[in-house]
This record gives structure tokens, C-alpha cells and sequence, in this order.
């Protein structure tokens, strides 16, 4: 087994299960579910941060990188949930959060007692002779980059929120903190590592002002020094480990860099997410608007991190859904007249292609966005910057929710839909996101006569006992199909021909010949009769199997 032919599931713990009442999801709700998790086949379980921390940016400003929240749990619980992870042959992927760290973490305190050592573990930087900011740099949350650095008059650098202070990884010594991070996990039986926003540690050491008009992420992103700095933590750490797994989240960045990162050679990363495909309902490449998606460009995308990757010798992580993310299937699908369709038909998308997939929880049982009405249902403190912007431009109230509920992160947040109960069979105690349509989208439902959850299981398990999916080269099909997303994989004297649909009506499209004597190995509609035209069913998703 490794991560090419592995499936990994994503676990946003405030939202998995909540075992003592609070209403916030902790390790013994994970504990008490790793028969349902195992059920599914994967292999790897990714957590996102169950660190402590002051929760501005829902635990990604991480105060403390070596103890459990106490919110979550207990460092006992932790050593209980590896094994018990373990005992079912599954891995543990952490998070982790080493661009940045909370503001309340003590080199950040440290730092500001005036402790040399520690101020030079961040970016603080003098205004500039004009007295304006070290740099013209925006917040990925808004705003200014740049923060007073208490009462010095100099400031720091946070690329995202005010309380995520950046680490300047030109000092060794935060470098050599961030592999003390890794091998005390390590130590305590994790292998499997997720890198939050890796390529931005490369900053220059010089940081300088985006010429007015430009994009002013490309000054710091996939920086000349990523590469240096994870082949060496990957020395001092993780690379140590033959079974290590690790992937890196990729920020604005292109295939090129994404190639190298992960190229085995290089001996830096195992895959990378990128989220150029999640970002082709963005109007004028801005998040926070409302236009439906663009299927050609979203073909295109996936193309080209297919085609690319597979040239550089690099490995997809795949995926629609994750924590920053509002479901897909909202975006891509139809989730009121045909979710069930929408959601097996975007699983196999990413399922057959080359790279590892990814599935984020509640995906498998076809999760959709909750209904909220109101601004004060959405916690995260994007979406209420996102919001107080739009209005700021003029937007009306409606205007500006009608947008952020369309995009805010908090739609993948929503606590985990056990059962048709009040609060979804997530917490006995009042929850801290509110779910809103648990009565028709559940696990017990879809485990007594769902038809989502069980086309998951069996695409998990095709990955497995399917050469040609885990190892196949890809090329593209009929790209210039308006309705269709079709690709070939190939391996070992077989072929496999993967057509999606992602329309609410018929599509009709032509296939090779020699694949009409081929052998139906997953759809999402009935069997069929394979002919030389075939008229997919809306979102459709077939895949046709045939040995030389």
C-alpha cells in the first residue's frame, strides 16, 4: 500500500461528534465513530488542528503545536485514537500550521517582552520614511498585512488574520522548531503530515512593495527558498519515515512549482492541493461574488494539473470539498433535484483520475450547504469580513448574504448529520454551528437505503484492486465537449474511459470503438448497453473498462 493507490479522509473535529455535551466535537467523539470511518476503506485520516489555540481562525492560529486543546481532549485521548486508528489499519494525518502562529503562542509573547531571539522568528519591519506600511500587502482575510507590533512602532507580518503572526523561515531556528513540531508527533506514532499553506514560507528576506496593478501574492509565493526549506525539513524529519505520507497545501501557485514539490526526486513533498478547479466561480478571479461555474474552464483546470503533473512526475491530492470550502455539490451539482446523481457523479470525477482523492465527512453521505438566512448564523470570521466588505461597495443586505452563503467556509463546517435528530446526532448540548437539513441527509439514512454512501465504498475500494486507476497514465477525451468531462486512464495492457455529465439534462457524446465491448466498471445509473453514441442521464457518471 501507498498514498498512489490510498484514499484519505478529511475530519474537521469541532464537527465530527461530541461525546461530553458542549457542543464543540472532540477526539472521544472520533474514538467512539472509528468503526463507521473504517467501514468506508480508506487509509489515512487527516485532522484538521485540535491544537490550542484562541479559535480566531477556527484553530488555525495555533498557540501551543504540541498539546491537545483542551476543548478536544487529552493528550491520553490522542495516544487512544492513534491505536485505535492503528488497529483498523488506518493512518493518522496531522495538520500542520507552520507559516504562522497565533499571537498568543509564547515566542509571539516572548518577542514582544523584547526578547531578541524571538523577534526574530517573525516579520517586523519599520514603516516605511513616508510612514506608511512596510508594504502595500493585503490580508488573505482583508486589510492590511502588516499589525502594530505593540507599542514599538514597528509592525508584523500576518498574510491572514491580525492573530496569525508569519514565521520568517530565514532563521534556522524556526526552521529547526518546525522539525522539533513534526518529530514530536512522530514520536507519538503519527506519519502522515499536512502542511497548511506551505508555500508561502519562501518569502524574500527583503520584503518590497507589489508594483501598483499586480497581484501582490506573487511577491511572496513559491518563493526561490520553498524548495530548500522542505527538502530540509523533510531530512529532519518525516523523510526518516518509509511509510510517511504528506501532502502540501498549495496557495496561488502554478504546476510547475506543484510539479517540483512533489516530485519524488526532489524528495520534498508526496502531493500537493492546489485550488485553481475550486476557484472557476469566481467572477473576474474574485471569491466573494455569485456567478455559476464555468465547465470549460473548470475541463481545462483539471486537464492541466492532470496532463502537467503526470509530465513533471508530480502527485495530485484530489478533491471538491474540504473546510475552506462550500460543498461542491451546491456549486458543480443540483442538489435539489438530483443530489444523489451530483454527488456520485462528482465523487467518480476525482475518484479515477490520477492521485490520491480525498474525502471530506459528510461528503460520502452527500452534505449539502446548510439553509442559512441571516449573517449571525455564520461564525467564521471570514465570511463576517466578506459581508461587512459587500456592503461597504453598496451591496443591499440580501445582496451581500446571497453571496457569502455561497461561498463561506463555514458550509463545510456544519456539524457531522448522524441521524434526523435536533442537532443531527452530533452533540446532546447546543451546537456550535447549526445544522439545518439533517431530517433528509444522514448516516443512518444512508446506511439503511442510501445509494451515496455505498458508491463510495466501492469507488474507495476500485482504487484499491485497480492498478489502472492507482498507477494509470491519463489523457484527456472529447475536451471540447459542452456538457461532458471525459478522460482515459492507462495501464498495463487496460483501458479505462470515465464520462461525467455535469448537466441537469441528457448529453450525448461518441466513444472509441474498442470500448464498446468493454465492461461497465462503475455508474451511477443503471447498467446499460454500450454503443458507439451514448446519451449520459443527467450527471451521469459511467466508466468503461477494456483489456488488449
Amino acid at each position: 500500500m501507498t498514498f498512489k493507490n490510498s484514499v484519505i479522509y478529511q475530519i474537521y473535529p469541532k464537527s465530527f461528534k461530541d461525546s461530553t455535551g458542549d457542543g464543540i466535537g472532540d477526539l472521544r467523539g472520533i474514538i467512539d465513530n472509528i468503526p463507521y470511518i473504517a467501514s468506508l476503506g480508506v487509509d489515512y485520516v487527516w485532522f484538521n488542528p485540535f491544537f490550542p489555540s484562541p479559535q480566531r481562525d477556527n484553530g488555525y492560529d495555533i498557540s501551543d503545536y504540541c498539546s491537545i486543546d483542551p476543548a478536544m481532549g487529552t493528550m491520553e485521548d490522542f495516544d487512544e485514537l492513534v491505536a485505535a486508528l492503528e488497529s483498523h489499519g488506518i493512518g493518522m494525518m496531522l495538520d500542520m500550521v507552520l507559516n504562522h502562529t497565533s499571537t498568543d503562542h509564547e515566542w509571539f509573547q516572548r518577542a514582544l517582552a523584547g526578547e531578541k531571539k524571538y523577534q526574530d522568528y517573525y516579520y517586523i519591519r519599520p514603516p516605511q520614511p513616508d510612514g506608511s506600511l512596510p508594504t502595500n500587502w493585503v490580508s488573505k482575510f482583508g486589510g492590511p498585512a502588516w499589525a502594530p507590533f505593540g507599542e514599538t512602532g514597528d509592525y508584523y507580518l500576518h498574510l491572514y488574520d491580525p492573530a496569525q503572526a508569519d514565521l520568517d523561515w530565514h532563521n534556522p531556528d524556526v526552521r529547526a522548531e518546525a522539525a522539533k513540531v513534526v518529530n514530536f508527533w512522530r514520536n507519538r506514532g503519527v506519519h502522515g503530515f499536512r502542511f497548511d499553506v506551505i508555500n508561502v514560507i519562501g518569502k524574500g528576506s527583503q520584503l518590497l512593495d507589489a508594483p501598483l496593478g499586480t497581484d501582490d501574492r506573487k511577491m511572496y509565493t513559491d518563493g526561490p527558498d520553498v524548495h530548500a526549506y522542505l527538502r530540509e525539513l523533510n531530512e529532519a524529519s518525516f523523510g526518516r519515515d518509509e511509510d510517511s505520507v504528506t501532502v502540501g497545501e498549495m496557495s496561488s501557485t502554478s504546476v510547475e512549482a506543484c510539479a517540483g514539490y512533489s516530485n519524488p526526486g526532489n524528495h520534498e513533498l508526496n502531493m500537493v492541493f492546489s485550488f485553481h478547479h475550486l476557484k472557476v466561480d469566481y467572477e473576474d478571479g474574485e471569491k466573494w461574488t455569485s456567478t455559476p461555474f464555468d465547465l470549460a474552464a473548470l475541463k481545462r483546470v483539471l486537464n492541466e494539473w492532470a496532463v502537467g503533473m503526470q509530465e513533471g512526475d508530480g502527485w495530485n491530492a484530489l478533491f471538491w470539498n474540504n473546510h475552506d470550502q462550500p460543498r461542491a455539490i451546491n456549486r458543480f451539482g443540483d442538489p435539489g433535484r438530483y443530489r444523489v446523481e451530483s454527488a456520485t457523479m462528482l465523487a467518480t470525477v476525482i475518484h479515477l483520475l490520477r492521485g490520491t482523492p480525498f474525502v471530506y465527512m459528510g461528503e460520502e453521505i452527500g452534505m449539502t450547504d446548510p439553509d442559512y438566512e441571516t449573517i449571525s448564523d455564520y461564525v467564521d470570521v471570514e465570511a463576517h469580513n466578506a459581508f461587512a466588505s459587500l456592503m461597504e461597495t453598496g451591496r443591499s443586505e440580501r445582496e451581500a448574504f446571497a453571496i457569502v452563503h455561497g461561498k463561506a467556509r463555514d458550509n463545510a463546517r456544519t456539524p457531522m448529520q448522524w441521524d434526523s435528530g435536533r442537532t443531527a446526532g452530533f452533540t446532546n448540548g447546543t451546537p456550535w454551528l447549526r445544522s439545518t437539513n439533517q431530517a433528509r441527509i444522514n448516516v443512518a439514512d444512508e446506511e439503511a437505503e442510501g445509494r451515496i454512501l455505498p458508491y463510495y465504498r466501492r469507488l474507495i475500494a476500485l482504487r484499491k484492486g485497480q492498478p489502472v486507476i492507482s498507477q494509470g497514465r491519463y489523457l484527456p477525451y472529447a475536451m471540447d465537449h459542452p456538457e461532458v468531462f471525459a478522460y482515459i486512464r492507462e495501464h498495463g495492457g487496460q483501458r479505462l474511459l470515465v464520462l461525467t455529465n455535469f448537466r441537469a439534462k441528457q448529453a450525448e457524446i461518441e466513444i472509441p470503438l474498442d470500448f464498446t465491448e468493454g465492461s461497465i466498471l462503475i455508474s451511477n445509473y443503471p447498467e446499460r448497453t454500450l454503443d458507439s453514441t451514448i446519451r449520459l442521464e443527467p450527471y451521469e457518471a459511467l466508466a468503461i473498462l477494456i483489456s488488449n
